[in-house]
């Protein structure tokens, strides 16, 4: 509130211009929730990265509020990792709202996001990895860019990965992500052979020992590949939002 304050005072004795002032508004607007969250609606205007709302460990009651306030100021939100009582609170809540599965997320609002010029490729070890890598897709695209994806593509059928990557190669990518479970072998895999740099996405899927995640991250982080990040385990919006961070980056630089 000191901080509208301040803002409008400086309108107010000609020190800063409306537009200067909405932009600051726009950038720094928070929102408080009867003291259970504070939503950060400038992020998108002042990141390039769209509201997303963390399902887990909040109430159906929360999350259906908190993405009712964010759908005041933008068209869209993402909903990451809901259970069927998060989902089902939130159709409640929001009558008519265009509701869109994107792996584990959930896109709520209508309408599409202006395209960037970004290109990302995204590739997922096997079909267990898909709700993961279909959240960061679902990031990525709300931040503008085009992808290309393929799936089950692993490194146990190494040979199914070849025709893919030629499609990748030609659509040129600015950034790829590459979600794998249990050994976590295929973003290493990748990276040797793409001039692009890659993102790795470990998921939570194996056996036994190491099968939550921990055998694939640890993998990735001990790659011998140069070009390849990690993110955490079925961390599919920090792969996206990084992916779509720099392909934006690259399409500012590069204009077609």
């Amino acid at each position: 509130m000191n901080d509208l304050e301040a803002i409008l005072a400086a309108v107010g004795r000609g020190e800063l211009s409306p537009g200067n002032a909405a932009e600051r508004l726009r950038e720094g607007e928070v929102r408080y929730l009867d003291g259970f969250a504070a939503l950060d609606l400038g992020r998108a205007e002042r990141k390039g990265v769209p509201e997303i709302v963390y399902a887990r460990a909040k109430s159906p009651e929360q999350v259906a509020r908190i993405c009712a306030a964010v759908l005041q100021s933008t068209e869209r939100v993402i909903l990451s990792a809901p259970n069927p009582e998060h989902e089902e609170a939130v159709r409640q809540a929001l009558p008519g709202t265009r509701i869109r599965q994107a792996g584990r997320s959930l896109v709520l609002g209508d309408g599409e996001p202006a395209p960037t010029g970004g290109r990302i490729g995204a590739l997922s070890a096997g079909t267990s990895d898909l709700p993961i890598v279909e959240e960061a897709l679902a990031v990525a695209r709300e931040m503008g860019v085009e992808a290309l994806a393929f799936h089950d593509v692993g490194v146990a059928g190494i040979h199914r990965l070849s025709g893919p990557l030629q499609q990748l190669r030609d659509f040129d990518p600015d950034c790829i992500v590459v979600a794998a479970g249990m050994e976590g072998a295929l973003p290493s895999v990748v990276s040797g052979l793409v001039s692009a740099p890659v993102i790795g996405l470990p998921t939570s899927t194996g056996y036994g020992l190491g099968g939550d995640g921990t055998a694939a991250i640890l993998g990735m982080l001990q790659t011998c590949s140069p070009g390849l990040s990690v993110v955490n385990v079925d961390n599919g919006v920090g792969a996206g939002a990084t992916a779509a961070l720099i392909a934006n980056r690259a399409a500012t630089r590069n204009p077609a």
